[in-house]
Formats: structure tokens, sequence, C-alpha cells
């Protein structure tokens, strides 16, 4: 393809190191919603990851639903979400830090004059508490974060495209022209249900997870997600984008 016309980032574990504070501070909710609506299971925040890794609160309240068969009102699914942003955000904006080499690689991005935008699952005000924390927020104007949970008249979450088309049709420009770079499966399946050419990154389940875990993603975004490049650490982000402008 010819030069990108615009990078989309993912995020959570993408750009910051947020999801694991996220889900710690979800985790007494999500076992409190199921007390409440008398079941028995509980979740530990590593539980929780497992299943429901890259889903915004929302889309975490409908899984539980299916998966432990109970049903909330929309009235209570929008209290619970509420709660939720305000603990995470609070949490974010004290302890997140970014995932190793972003700072440096959005600066050569910037410098390189490829416009970006981040295209998140969360919240608005939650993907903003993690940027501004981590020093990157002047390199996305406030109109340049979408949130799949926030920016849209129907709330969503990854996989579904739908912030991805949202997003690419907001900034003028057509999916195929972009590139995004995504960590989870969820939200490498959005980008290949949108079109958009994916990088997939990996060097936060090093990180967190150890090797073993890394390389069973990078198979599954490869393999399953149909990502053109596997990113084992942010320092290889030129060579990465590199190879997919010559493809």
């Amino acid at each position: 393809m010819p030069r990108v016309k615009y990078i989309l980032l993912d995020c959570d574990n993408t750009l910051c190191l947020s999801e694991r504070l996220a889900f710690e501070a979800c985790t007494d909710l999500t076992n409190e919603v199921l007390e409440k609506w008398g079941k028995p299971e509980r979740y530990t925040v590593e539980q929780l990851l497992e299943d429901f890794v890259g889903h915004n609160f929302r889309g975490m309240l409908n899984g539980l639903q299916k998966k432990h068969n109970f049903t909330m009102t929309p009235e209570e699914v929008d209290a619970y979400v509420d709660r939720e942003l305000g603990a995470v955000t609070t949490k974010l904006s004290e302890k997140c830090e970014p995932c190793p080499g972003v700072p440096e690689q959005l600066a050569w991005a910037k410098e390189q004059g490829y416009p970006m935008s981040v295209v998140s699952t969360s919240a608005k005000p939650r993907v903003v508490a993690s940027i501004k924390k981590v020093g990157i927020d002047h390199y996305f104007p406030d109109e340049h974060v979408y949130s799949a949970a926030t920016s849209m008249d129907k709330p969503s979450s990854k996989p579904d495209p739908a912030i991805y088309n949202f997003a690419c049709k907001k900034l003028g420009v057509d999916n195929k022209d972009c590139v995004t770079v995504e960590d989870s499966r969820s939200g490498a399946t959005a980008a290949m249900r949108a079109g958009i050419p994916l990088i997939g990154y990996v060097g936060v389940y090093g990180i967190e997870d150890g090797k073993e875990k890394m390389e069973q993603m990078a198979k599954v975004l490869k393999e399953e997600c149909n990502a053109l490049v596997i990113m084992y650490d942010w320092k290889e982000f030129p060579e990465c984008l590199k190879k997919i402008e010559a493809q």
C-alpha cells in the first residue's frame, strides 16, 4: 500500500499499561453484580482478564449475563457502568504508565508527519486519564480520541468494528488507507472486520504474562485476526510501518 494516511491506536495495553489496573478496579464491582443477582461464581483479577480482556465494562456485563444466565435492566447496566468508570478513571490517573517505547515512537511518527488518533473500546474519560498520566495526550486532540463506549449514539465494544468505521468516517479517510495497532483478540478482530491493516502488538504479554503467552498471542493475532506484522517491542514500530507500506 502507499504511505499510510492515518495511524489508529488502541489505548489499553497498547499505548498504556492500563488493562490490569482497570481490571483491578472493576473486579469488586463484577463480584458485587454476581452476588446481587444470586450467582455463586466470583472472579479474581486474573480470571476476569482471561475472559474479558479487550472488552469495556458494558460489554463485560453483557457477557456475564449470557455466561451466568441472569438479566439486568438497561438502567441497572448504566448505573454499574457509571460506577466502574469513576473507579477506573481514578486509579489510572494515579498509577498508569506507558507501554515501553511508546513516547519515543509517537514522537518519531509525529516528526515523520503521520496523523494519529486513539480508537479505543474504553470510555473516553478513562482513555484521556491514561494518556494524560503517561504524558502523550498532546499527540491526540480531544476530537481525535474515539471510544466505542461513549463516542457513538449507540454504545458498542470491540470486536464490533463500529468504532473503527465511525472514526475513519469522522477523520475523512478510507479504512484501507489506515493502519492500526492492537494487542487483544477482540481489538484485532474489530480491525480485521473493519478492513484496516493491522500491526499486532504482543510485547505487553511478555511484560505481564511471560514469553509463552506472548508467543501464543502472536499466533492468535497473525493466524486468526490477519495481523500483517507482529510487533514485539515498540522500537520495531518504524520497521513494521515500513513493511505494511511496502505491501
